[in-house]
């Protein structure tokens, strides 16, 4: 089930972020993230944009949300996405319905485009982003540094 999120949510979210966090490149976050600073996080982002868990049984099993893309005024008709789904529940199709989910929402504001920030290599990311015609814009090489390797990070874009 798809619903949006709640601060209740934040040691749940956190204990799913935390992993990318510790486990892989995948976030540039360093520090794991209490579920305060997560409760936190979940307040400022829904008070102004959308915010969905998928729920299994009582478990959060994934969460999509957009925020801020930059902080100046002129960029205010866009947002970045984040993504995330419970370690292990990859391919079960549960991120393209939580990202379908996030669209129609944010179709349903004055947003204009959407920016996915994707560390690289992540074949299921783009995979799930290029579902929706997000096209490939950019691609910083070795812009990033984190379980001592650099990283490139590629930007995907969707215009609605």
């Amino acid at each position: 089930m798809i619903r949006p999120v709640n601060p209740a949510d934040a040691l749940a979210i956190s204990g799913i972020y935390n992993y990318y966090i510790t486990n892989t490149v995948i976030s540039f976050e360093e520090e794991p993230v209490s579920a305060a600073e997560m409760e936190n996080r979940i307040r400022a982002v829904t008070a102004k944009f959308p915010w969905f868990v998928w729920e299994d049984e009582g478990t959060v099993l994934g969460y999509a949300y957009v925020n801020t893309w930059k902080e100046r005024i002129s960029y205010r008709y866009s947002v970045e996405d984040s993504l995330y789904l419970k370690n292990g529940m990859e391919g079960k199709g549960i991120g393209g319905k939580l990202l379908a989910h996030l669209l129609e929402a944010v179709k349903q504001t004055d947003i204009h485009a959407v920016v996915a920030g994707i560390t690289l290599p992540n074949e299921a990311s783009i995979a799930v982003h290029e579902k929706f015609k997000f096209k490939k814009i950019a691609q910083f090489n070795e812009i990033g540094f984190k379980m001592n390797k650099w990283l490139d990070v590629g930007y995907w874009e969707l215009v609605l």
